[in-house]
């Protein structure tokens, strides 16, 4: 008799079990995306350009063409729209995915902490998942490739806010 309620036993602990695998891969299934970014875009199109050459001189292979990213911003009583673009996409040695931004002569880089968040800083941030930016300069043919990290440091400087 002891047999028979062993088995009886094993046979609902069975079911049991079942049904709650059942139920974590229904709720699994079911649940919401997290509202992320997708993975960095890559455009098949890519226009040549001289600083496809300079890239590959580097020992960058350009992946992806330019991407349009949209943007919208909610200021309270309507909503801004406006836009970043990334003119390509390049591949390093490791297969780590670099953004590449072209220099504009009517909109340089200052080349410190400041001017550096605030013109490259967002495509940084944008896409978290990639290696870097890879900054291209065609007048003085140089890549300068920028990576961003956070910093725990205390800051020495001499501001109105460390005093």
């Amino acid at each position: 008799m002891n047999e028979r309620y062993d088995g009886l036993l094993m046979v609902l602990l069975g079911i049991v079990i079942v049904l709650l695998i059942g139920y974590r891969v229904n709720r699994w299934l079911m649940s919401p995306q997290p509202d992320l970014l997708p993975g960095i875009p890559i455009n098949d199109r890519i226009p040549d350009h001289p600083a496809i050459g300079l890239l590959e001189q580097e020992g960058y292979e350009v992946v992806g063409g330019k991407v349009k990213v949209n943007l919208s911003f909610d200021a309270g009583h309507k909503p801004i729209r406006s836009r970043l673009f990334i003119d390509y996409v390049a591949s390093g040695s490791n297969g780590e995915l670099y953004m590449v931004k072209l220099a504009r002569e009517r909109m340089p880089v200052d080349w410190t902490g400041a001017g550096i968040r605030d013109r490259l800083m967002p495509y940084l941030l944008l896409y978290p998942e990639c290696a870097g930016l890879l900054y291209v300069d065609m007048n003085e043919g140089e890549v300068h490739r920028l990576t961003m990290d956070w910093s725990d440091e205390e800051w020495n400087g001499n501001d109105e806010y460390n005093t």
